[in-house]
């Protein structure tokens, strides 16, 4: 009888975690699509008072942890990206003493690195390496795990053809990890990573000059999320604009 109450109560306080992790998760999507990082920044913090941290809460934090250091490294929020810089590496440092799902934690480790090199230039020939060889542990870890080929693709986008990057070269990886994501298509409702890598896309095709192609993907991405505000209001109507311009 004991026994049997305490499976009861274990179940409850699962559906409780699961329940709370899911009611972030639309916090999260929703910032996302309405480019409303408050919304983001205010639930994500939410998260880091919750006391009942395991290893799969710890993870997901990190996953938006590395999406809001995005935003304020392209915003130019130094100080606010140091911070949570700071954040992520003490849960990538947990995680990995863990050994949970290492290649997802060297995914983003390899994020936070080439993270810091977007706030300081001068570290670049430091981290730069380190950051292309978190990724490729990753990879080497599992072959299968998108994340690790986005930060890859991620290196080559951003760093300049003088440095060794390619656009070309990061439109190969981009695709690998579209495809290995679509092949969960249970998981792609209401996944903020996937809008990201969709738009990652458009915006490498948009480099390559490709119109047709980056179109293709502002259509993609809205067949998922109709209301992502960066494709619907942003990015779609500039290349329907070069699209019309005459070759």
């Amino acid at each position: 009888m004991e026994r049997s109450k305490n499976s009861i109560i274990t179940f409850l306080l699962l559906l409780l975690f699961f329940s709370a992790n899911a009611s972030y998760r639309s916090e999260i999507y929703s910032a996302y699509i309405s480019n409303n990082m408050p919304q983001w920044k205010k639930a994500m913090d939410k998260m880091n008072l919750e006391t009942d941290r395991n290893n799969a809460f710890l993870l997901e934090i990190l996953n938006y942890q590395y999406g809001y250091i995005g935003f304020c490294v392209g915003s130019k929020k130094d100080v606010e990206a140091k911070k949570y810089i700071a954040m992520a590496l003490e849960n990538i440092e947990l995680l990995e003493k863990a050994k949970y799902r290492l290649a997802d934690v060297l995914a983003y480790k390899s994020a936070i690195y080439a993270y810091r090199i977007g706030i300081n230039m001068m570290q670049a020939p430091f981290l730069g390496p380190k950051s292309i060889g978190f990724a490729e542990q990753a990879i080497l870890l599992d072959k299968q795990n998108p994340m690790g080929y986005i930060q890859i693709a991620n290196s080559e986008f951003y760093r300049p053809p003088a440095f060794g990057g390619s656009k070309r070269v990061a439109l190969e990886n981009y695709l690998k990890a579209e495809k290995l994501m679509e092949k969960h298509p249970e998981k792609l409702k209401n996944n903020w990573n996937y809008l990201g890598l969709l738009t990652s896309i458009v915006l490498c095709y948009k480099e390559l000059k490709q119109y047709t192609n980056a179109k293709k993907y502002c259509d993609k991405a809205l067949k998922a999320e109709p209301e992502y505000l960066w494709i619907k209001m942003d990015l779609l109507p500039k290349i329907e604009t070069l699209l019309k311009k005459p070759k």
